[in-house]
């Protein structure tokens, strides 16, 4: 890790001055929240700041607010954890204490914020790799197209076919959740959904944030859905690991039926990969076999598998298929 100029601002003013609008690719000032994964990537020397503007310090970022009107409030220095363990968030939004849950291990869950987390980098082995200049570093091609692509994108990517390594931000976009973004021209709240950004739009960047904002708080919304909502997460290790595929259920239910439906998928997008297609097929119907099956496979329409991971899209659709399952009330 190469020496840097630490900042430690008191406001959120005071951060946004150690920021620099013309580092548009953050070479130069990085921002630390919980540091969980910034600090891996200057110890790999992935990147190298000049300085970092560590936020800690800042008051009213870590708290958790409930309103029956306005929704869930979430500052974007609180840890994972609080959100995984929160007694309102388990009650009424219970896709995302599920979601956070699955984050790491006890001691990240500890550490790590959810502001962190929302904008953490792609966990690809070939952008971890310091030696190798793939497109997101500044080079000239995805090296998971032709290698190595076993936890690779079959949906949405192009050039660059990274995954989006976050739980929360799949439930979260489940959950309509928004963001509040804070700029030198003040604040602007955008729609999760609309946050992140495909490789075709920004192939250096997983989001739209520029180099002098900073993300301040996640807004959830109370909606008739969020109650009925469920995170699945398939992963190699139980222990701690990234997700291989997951799933993010929120449902409006009535007289058995599914009168609205919010379908996002995780692990196989460079971004959490809303499935439209899917949610209008389940509309107005019960969930039972043939509904289930129709859904997770217009979920998974226009997946295009690398050589190594086609075995996302059948484990996908089961993900699917079980997280609808277990929303609506039915065994998982």
């Amino acid at each position: 890790m190469n020496s840097f100029e630490l900042h430690n601002p008191n406001t959120l003013q005071q951060a946004i001055s150690f920021l620099d609008a013309k580092d548009l690719d953050n070479r130069r000032v990085r921002i630390m929240s919980g540091g969980q994964d910034l600090l891996t990537e200057m110890k790999d020397h992935l990147v190298e700041p000049e300085s970092v503007v560590n936020l800690k310090h800042i008051p009213g970022l870590d708290r958790i607010e409930y309103d029956a009107t306005k929704g869930l409030h979430i500052g974007a220095l609180v840890k994972v954890a609080a959100v995984a363990d929160s007694a309102v968030i388990k009650s009424r939004f219970p896709a995302l204490a599920m979601a956070a849950g699955t984050v790491g291990s006890p001691q990240i869950r500890h550490a790590g914020t959810m502001g962190g987390n929302l904008c953490q980098r792609p966990r690809c082995w070939y952008y971890r790799n310091e030696s190798i200049v793939c497109l997101k570093k500044g080079g000239d091609r995805c090296y998971a197209v032709g290698g190595e692509n076993k936890y690779n994108a079959i949906l949405g990517g192009g050039p660059s076919y990274i995954v989006h390594p976050s739980d929360t931000a799949t439930a979260l976009v489940a959950l309509g959740a928004s963001v509040t973004i804070q700029g030198p021209r003040g604040a602007r709240t955008v729609p999760l959904e609309r946050f992140f950004a495909l490789p075709t739009a920004r192939v250096r960047h997983e989001n739209i944030l520029q180099a002098n904002e900073i993300v301040t708080s996640i807004l959830v919304p109370n909606s008739p859905m969020a109650a009925h909502s469920v995170y699945l997460k398939f992963r190699e290790k139980s222990s701690m690991d990234w997700a291989m595929a997951a799933c993010a259920v929120a449902l409006q239910l009535s007289g058995g039926r599914v009168t609205d439906s919010r379908i996002v998928l995780g692990g196989v997008a460079p971004i959490p990969w809303r499935a439209p297609g899917a949610e209008a097929r389940l509309r107005g119907q019960r969930a039972d076999d043939a509904t289930l099956h129709a859904v997770a496979t217009a979920a998974l329409s226009g997946a295009l598998p690398l050589a190594h991971n086609a075995y996302k899209v059948p484990l996908t659709k089961t993900l699917v298929r079980r997280a609808i399952m277990q929303a609506a009330g039915g065994n998982a």
